[in-house]
């Protein structure tokens, strides 16, 4: 018998996260620690500010809320 692959999504983790859930959302997603994606993503505003920005407000827009 053949299993089928469960679809692996992404959502916003509000349970986890600190400001909106993005952070959180994309460590469960890739199975990572948390802090790694923070930590990633406070590097990338300090690296190139408004493009880290606007990715992060995009997210927390089309990112869905995990129910």
């Amino acid at each position: 018998m053949m299993k089928v692959p469960s679809q692996k999504r992404i959502y916003r983790d509000l349970d986890s996260g600190i400001i909106s859930g993005v952070c959180a959302g994309v460590a469960r997603y890739f199975d990572i620690d948390a802090v790694w994606v923070r930590a990633a993503a406070v590097a990338g505003l300090f690296i190139a500010t408004p493009i880290t920005l606007v990715a992060y407000i995009a997210a927390v827009i089309l990112l869905p809320r995990l129910v």
